[in-house]
């Protein structure tokens, strides 16, 4: 498999490849907004990000800053060899349904115990998603819950041909 062919980042932008392997947890100022069946369900400026090479940024958002009425605990967890065991959440409106559309880490690893009570959504589930007013773009390949922004370049690990990265 070849490697992928990197964008060079022009100026305001980030490049997911400059991104380090072990992720970095980092907070994040801007504002974040989430909408589902109509509702916004989250909005915070005290998001956290992770970045890791390849991927474009998972935001986290704090739990009190969502509307926790609309999550339902989901079956099944994921394990990430930097932050733990995760579990999901669907978001349920009425009979609005996205199921598994979040997850969170109970109990983060120690160099991620930030994460704990915070919740990341795939943008994918939402109708809105928008980091600083931009509509993002979820990640490709449906497994990873990166936002694609405007300010953020890849090749992204899940597009098509990234499976030998």
């Amino acid at each position: 498999m070849s490697a992928p062919v990197i964008i060079k980042p022009a100026t305001g932008q980030e490049s997911v490849w400059d991104y380090p392997r072990p992720p970095r947890l980092e907070d994040f100022r801007g504002v974040i907004r989430l909408r589902f069946g109509g509702i916004l369900i989250a909005e915070t400026r005290n998001a956290k990000r992770v970045l890791e090479t390849s991927h474009p940024p998972t935001y986290y958002i704090p739990l009190q800053d969502v509307a926790a009425k609309y999550l339902r605990k989901a079956t099944g967890e994921s394990y990430c060899e930097w932050k733990g065991t995760a579990q999901y959440y669907s978001l349920a409106i009425e009979n609005n349904i996205a199921e598994k559309a979040a997850w969170y880490y109970p109990n983060p690893s120690p160099a991620f115990a930030a994460l704990k009570n915070h919740i990341a959504f795939y943008a994918s589930a939402l109708e809105e998603c928008t980091v600083n007013g931009e509509q993002v773009k979820p990640q490709p390949g449906g497994f990873y819950g990166g936002w694609i922004t405007s300010n953020i370049v890849g090749p992204f690990k899940g597009e098509a041909g990234s499976e030998g990265w």
